[in-house]
């Protein structure tokens, strides 16, 4: 399914002249998964940090964007030059200078991107930053006199969210935002290839970006299947990806199932326990909890302990306790279990 969603994301990309990369986080850094979507159609990764760069470059997935989300500490620049990323987005012109550093000493001319923002745009808690629209020109300027990069393009993000009210995804300020960025960069004598307008991208939004005069999107839940879009009908992509667990105990009105691969911002709702054909509701996860549960509610249901159950929701792997078991040939009747990876993208065992 994987290789389907990325086939009809790659093909949609090509219509309309937008350029790709995956992200892997959401699907823990999977390298067998990468392999498979390298092989779709989608030949260059996203990492959103370093250590998603190293388990990708190690086993051979080309880097294309560093450096966004998370920036790359000092010490690593000289690695992550190494890995030959097509750009790194820098917040600010003091980690433009450590990836000029770095380059210089590897003699090489380094791709930049600039982090635009503006007063209106949305950002995430604690994802905050980049140059103030307002400063860009100034920063510009002073990036101009380094020597081993070039500044070549813009990001933001979420650039693209989907809108409960319309059912649809819709561009964010931030994508209004970068392309003004854009235009003045171009208006100040640069070269500007890549306007990228990550979150949200799919086969239904990739006209939405060439649009708005985006270049560049990364694709992540979408070729899982598992956007906010896709909990409803009529999207090409199928969803790839479930939780399983099982219920340790019934406590009153509720069953709890194992957690740890469960996820605050997930919008999970329902439990399906296939022994019984039960589609239960479950509990909210508030924020001070500990994923060591989670209830649903049973009702008058018979619910035993050690029934399998089953979720799918948002998830970001990466940051969960979950264990990734990659299955194959489920479309032919023929499962194979290809190997069991840890959240990290390492292999434990098959």
């Amino acid at each position: 399914m994987v290789r389907k969603n990325t086939g009809i994301i790659a093909d949609t990309a090509r219509k309309y002249g937008i350029s790709l990369y995956f992200m892997t986080k959401q699907f823990g850094r999977n390298p067998l998964v990468a392999e498979a979507i390298v092989e779709s159609g989608i030949d260059k990764a996203v990492a959103v940090d370093l250590d998603e760069a190293r388990v990708l470059y190690k086993k051979g997935i080309k880097i294309g964007h560093l450096g966004h989300l998370v920036q790359i500490p000092k010490g690593a620049a000289a690695e992550a030059l190494d890995m030959a990323p097509e750009v790194i987005t820098c917040f600010g012109v003091e980690k433009a200078v450590e990836i000029n550093e770095a380059a210089r000493e590897r003699k090489k001319i380094q791709p930049i991107l600039l982090r635009v923002v503006e007063d209106h745009d949305f950002i995430y808690p604690c994802q905050e930053g980049g140059v103030k629209l307002q400063n860009l020109e100034i920063t510009a300027e002073k990036i101009r006199k380094l020597t081993h990069v070039e500044l070549t393009g813009v990001t933001s993000f979420p650039c693209f969210l989907f809108n409960e009210e319309s059912g649809r995804i819709e561009a964010t300020n931030n994508a209004v935002t970068v392309k003004k960025a854009a235009d003045l960069l171009k208006d100040m004598g640069f070269n500007i290839r890549q306007i990228n307008g990550p979150s949200a991208t799919c086969a239904s939004s990739i006209p939405i970006l060439k649009a708005m005069g985006i270049t560049h999107g990364e694709p992540g839940h979408a070729l899982t299947g598992t956007t906010p879009l896709h909990a409803g009908e009529g999207e090409p992509e199928g969803q790839a990806m479930v939780y399983v667990t099982e219920v340790t105990h019934v406590f009153e009105d509720r069953a709890y199932v194992i957690g740890g691969g469960f996820y605050p911002r997930s919008r999970m709702q329902k439990a399906y326990i296939p022994s019984k054909h039960l589609l239960l509701d479950v509990d909210d996860i508030p924020l001070e909890a500990i994923d060591y549960y989670v209830p649903v509610k049973i009702g008058k249901n018979e619910v035993e302990v050690g029934d399998t159950v089953i979720f799918s929701f948002r998830t970001q792997i990466f940051v969960t306790r979950a264990k990734v078991a990659l299955i194959d040939g489920v479309e032919k009747g023929a499962p194979e279990l290809l190997g069991i990876f840890n959240s990290m993208g390492d292999e434990l065992t098959k």
